[in-house]
């Protein structure tokens, strides 16, 4: 992931298997790091073992990435257009646990506000925009970059 995903074989499937984990339910760690075929790098299972320490190049990488699940739904009622929305934000803990955190719309960062508009053409929180469900993952690159996946679902 500190590279993205270029064009390879490897890489795509790479990709394609941390899709996999993220959707639709239920959402596993996109980054598994006791798994890696790497080498563990001194990574131990989450919940204890020898060593939950991460070299701090590797821990900007865990703690670089953010997942969103959401979804929005719009009817007709007779006092008018009636929205549900529903998110939530996952992420890596000091600890590197992957945990859940329920959210709100005041917790709706720029960037995935940017994310939404750009997929179904209105805001999260728009009682005249479309529905969708979908898992917004974003990470960091190497340089600082950022990069996003939308997944619907």
């Amino acid at each position: 992931m500190a590279g993205g995903f270029p064009a390879s074989v490897e890489c795509s499937a790479a990709k394609a298997e941390l899709i996999r984990r993220i959707t639709p339910w239920p959402i596993e760690p996109p980054l598994q790091l006791w798994r890696c075929p790497m080498g563990n790098g001194g990574v131990s299972l989450p919940g204890g073992g020898e060593s939950n320490r991460l070299p701090l190049e590797v821990a900007k990488y865990r703690d670089a990435v953010e997942l969103w699940q959401l979804s929005k739904h719009v009817t007709n009622g007779s006092g008018g257009r009636d929205l549900y929305v529903d998110m939530s934000r996952y992420g890596y803990s000091p600890s590197g646990d992957f945990i859940r955190q329920q959210t709100n719309e005041d917790d709706v960062p720029e960037w995935l506000d940017e994310e939404v508009r750009h997929h179904t053409g209105s805001t999260l929180m728009n009682h005249y925009g479309r529905g969708f469900r979908s898992i917004v993952f974003r990470m960091q690159d190497y340089t600082g970059a950022y990069s996003t996946e939308w997944v619907s679902w």
